[in-house]
């Protein structure tokens, strides 16, 4: 009997061993969307593997003098350069990944530096999407995701905090610059989980859903006018705040995301926030150049931009670094769902570049005033790229479509900036018919 007692004890012993290894458990960061086996490094089989060949919007043209296969080519060579170049372990935090922002100080004069929420969800989108060629493509994004959850917003800790800093033994966020949240990085992280979830599914380590959806609850509660329905600059901008809760960045436009939040979490006041988006876009686009300022403002006659320095520069009423994505952000709404809305703004937009440049993209020069003169009088990648997204809308764009991707693909990625490289790549995996709604 000692015996038989001795082997039913050591019998259980065994089965609760295996339980313990079976059964999920909370990450040793806390995180409850994570367990110990995203550590452990368990990847799972990409559903939507690079390239997609998505079926977009009738009418939207890709560039006619290169096939689809050099298309994807020139995608994945300058994915892999961009990878090469700025996705960087974190030296203090193992499974943990960055995005590095400023190298040699190209970003921020300031060089414990290193990365933002914005380059963090530039990252995250990327891995998502180019799983399938990149066979460490998950490893990343769960890097990422890691490096996300442990630089939270000291106003919603579920938003990523804007600035990280390297103080040579760890890397924080940049106390000095305000640990708040900035719009864009929090939208892009939060549909790169949504494209993680369709890619890799929610059953393994991370639940990428759940991340997605808290996320995502925590835009519309910290990021979202509640009665004005616009997206607001960050978590730090109070609805109530006469000078700030008025504020709003169109580059932050992502009217894709916005229907993604929706489906994803079936709150409609979603819908409340795509259509206002679009209404003031129409507002407050130049009806002579289509273009849109950095930022722009709520008055009582509608929004408006900026006369002067709002938040960033004496340019934050003009066509400047930020509003230089909007081509890319709005125009990616279009391609997929065919929806009308914008399509003048693209259009008169399309018209004015070709008309200002002569159809030839090294003639863009790197800013502009709404009404189109010219501000920054040298040739800046930043703003070609995303003028290839709006150019797709139309067959009437398909030689300047042409000359926009042909221009950009032979521009060096070494020779450029983080900034116009991740637009570029983020830009062209749309134009080549490769990005997707989850």
């Amino acid at each position: 009997m000692k015996n038989k007692a001795k082997w039913l004890l050591c019998f259980a012993l065994i089965i609760g061993s295996l339980q313990a290894l079976l059964v999920p458990t909370a990450s040793a960061n806390g995180d409850p969307n994570e367990t110990f086996e995203a550590e452990a490094g368990i990847f799972a089989a990409p559903q939507r593997p690079f390239p997609q060949h998505t079926s977009y919007a009738a009418g939207v043209i890709k560039p006619s003098n290169v096939t689809q296969t050099q298309m994807d080519n020139e995608v994945k060579r300058l994915y892999n350069e961009w990878r090469s170049r700025y996705l960087k372990k974190n030296p203090y935090v193992s499974n943990q990944y960055f995005v590095h922002y400023n190298l040699n100080q190209e970003s921020d004069d300031n060089p414990q530096v290193v990365t933002t929420s914005e380059a963090n969800g530039y990252g995250m989108l990327l891995t998502a999407i180019m799983a399938g060629h990149d066979p460490n493509a998950q490893q990343y994004f769960d890097g990422l995701y890691r490096f996300y959850k442990a630089h939270p917003s000291s106003i919603n800790s579920t938003l990523m905090a804007w600035q990280q800093i390297d103080n040579g033994s760890a890397i924080i966020n940049n106390v000095a610059a305000g640990v708040t949240a900035a719009t864009d990085g929090d939208m892009d992280i939060a549909y790169g989980l949504l494209l993680a979830d369709k890619q890799w599914g929610s059953s393994g380590p991370i639940n990428y859903k759940a991340a997605a959806i808290q996320i995502i609850n925590a835009i519309m509660a910290s990021q979202v006018h509640q009665t004005a329905w616009h997206l607001k600059l960050g978590d730090w901008a109070q609805d109530s705040d006469p000078q700030w809760g008025k504020g709003t960045r169109p580059s932050d436009y992502m009217l894709n995301h916005l229907r993604a939040f929706k489906t994803a979490t079936n709150d409609s006041r979603w819908d409340n926030v795509l259509n206002q988006t679009f209404t003031i876009i129409n507002q407050l686009y130049n009806k002579s150049t289509g273009l849109l300022p950095d930022f722009a403002t709520k008055e009582a006659s509608g929004y408006k931009p900026p006369q002067t320095t709002y938040l960033e520069t004496i340019y934050d009423g003009k066509y400047y670094y930020n509003a230089s994505r909007t081509p890319w952000r709005i125009a990616t709404d279009y391609v997929l769902t065919g929806d009308t809305r914008a399509k003048a703004q693209l259009t008169k937009l399309n018209q004015w570049i070709k008309s200002k440049v002569n159809n030839n993209p090294d003639q863009i020069q790197a800013g502009y005033d709404l009404s189109g003169n010219v501000i920054g009088t040298y040739f800046d990648l930043t703003f070609v790229t995303p003028f290839a997204v709006s150019a797709a809308i139309d067959s009437s764009n398909q030689a300047w479509l042409n000359a926009l991707w042909t221009n950009t693909v032979s521009k060096s990625t070494n020779q450029n900036t983080y900034f116009s490289n991740s637009i570029r790549i983020l830009s062209l995996i749309t134009v080549s018919g490769n990005w997707w709604r989850p």
